[in-house]
């Protein structure tokens, strides 16, 4: 039975102690990372191969937001400008429907079916530099209507977006990859500003949590708080499928089978383990369980949402796309 755990693999092609271990393990997907990409061949030999290990058509996500975060990079795929500097032009939802489209065709060309974005926090000046460019803006109407434009380009391509980081992460100082960032924003405040571009697009099918303690809240991080993802089911109104950041993040204490079993008992639906460490995986493996019933509504759902592709022209788009850049320039 399918377990409720997205994991990552360790190189260009799996090892047959991964193909094994996926086997047995039956993981409810993976993700992808730059040390996983070569070629598009390659690449698309690996995500075939993930799914023969599972024995099903898996979702395989990837981060790629843009700028800088973006696993699959030139010559073989497009580069685009971060988040942030494509909102300054004059034709920016049109030309983010399009960027993303042409981003989930790129995936769906070689077996990803799943990206990791829209990135909805809000930024603001003291925003950390690891996530300030990575939002759509400083203002939540902007990145609420960014993020639609996002996750729409990428349905039209057959990609489920995955909103990030719920219920926001703007207001971190500390970069959630080396530490824990503290928020002590009152509650009013993540109301007025934080949580608007989550609530205006909570009937997304996939969600990931920010490790981010929200003091006026609890005083653990997000992704292990019983009353923040309560927050997040009932104020916000997600009832997508709800997946952790990487439980390998600095912000996080404790083994990684007790990261795993708090953030399941918090009320996470899938964990998401990214390195490919085959010694941690197997530590996880220990302490999740298969899907229960509402996990495997919510994942059913999120898989049910997967679109056929349109076609994509993606050269002519991508000239279409830059053409509305030049607008600006």
């Amino acid at each position: 039975m399918t377990r409720a755990v997205v994991f990552g693999c360790d190189g260009t092609r799996l090892s047959p102690e991964e193909v094994a271990f996926f086997r047995d393990m039956d993981p409810w997907g993976f993700i992808l990372f730059a040390r996983n990409v070569e070629t598009p061949d390659q690449l698309g030999a690996l995500t075939a191969q993930l799914r023969d290990a599972v024995g099903r058509d898996c979702v395989i996500m990837i981060d790629q937001e843009g700028g800088r975060v973006a696993r699959l990079r030139g010559p073989h795929w497009h580069d685009w400008p971060s988040p942030l500097d494509q909102m300054r032009h004059s034709a920016a939802l049109e030309a983010v429907r399009l960027r993303y489209r042409i981003i989930g065709a790129e995936l769906r060309a070689v077996g990803i079916d799943a990206n990791c974005a829209p990135c909805l926090d809000v930024a603001r000046a003291e925003t950390h530099p690891f996530l300030q460019n990575r939002c759509f803006g400083f203002d939540a109407g902007v990145v609420a209507a960014a993020g639609r434009a996002c996750a729409d380009g990428l349905l039209s391509a057959g990609v489920l977006p995955v909103m990030k980081h719920l219920p926001g992460h703007g207001l971190g100082v500390v970069d959630s990859h080396k530490g824990l960032p503290v928020v002590d924003a009152p509650l009013w405040e993540l109301r007025e500003v934080d949580f608007k571009p989550f609530q205006a697009l909570s009937d997304l099918p996939m969600g990931m949590t920010g490790h981010v303690v929200y003091s006026h809240i609890d005083a653990v991080a997000g992704t292990l708080s019983v009353s923040v993802i309560d927050l997040i089911r009932r104020e916000i109104g997600f009832d997508g499928l709800l997946m952790t950041d990487d439980l390998s993040m600095g912000a996080l204490a404790g083994t990684h089978a007790a990261r795993a079993e708090a953030a399941l008992a918090a009320g996470c639906d899938v964990i998401l383990h990214c390195s490919g460490d085959m010694a941690h995986m197997v530590e996880i493996a220990g302490v999740v369980p298969e899907l229960t019933a509402d996990r495997e509504r919510r994942a059913n759902t999120a898989i049910n949402s997967r679109k056929p592709q349109d076609i994509v022209d993606i050269d002519a788009s991508f000239a279409e796309y830059s053409a509305m850049m030049k607008v600006d320039s």
